[in-house]
């Protein structure tokens, strides 16, 4: 089973499975597709939209794991 940190950009996160991008959304990250979202790491990108980066991807590993 594949583990996300959020220290992984994000383009590597859709790389690893293109749902993760239904979670990220729902979070409130909706400019996954912006061409500067794809090279930021998760963390930066949670900092940017004042979320939880930790949050995040407990809740990526735990869809992961299902």
């Amino acid at each position: 089973m594949v583990k996300v940190s959020k220290d992984m950009i994000i383009s590597e996160l859709i790389k690893v499975d293109p749902n993760i991008v239904a979670i990220l959304m729902r979070a409130g990250m909706h400019c996954i597709g912006c061409p500067s979202a794809q090279g930021e790491s998760l963390e930066e990108a949670a900092f940017v939209h004042g979320l939880d980066p930790d949050m995040l991807v407990d809740q990526i590993n735990d869809y992961l794991a299902q």
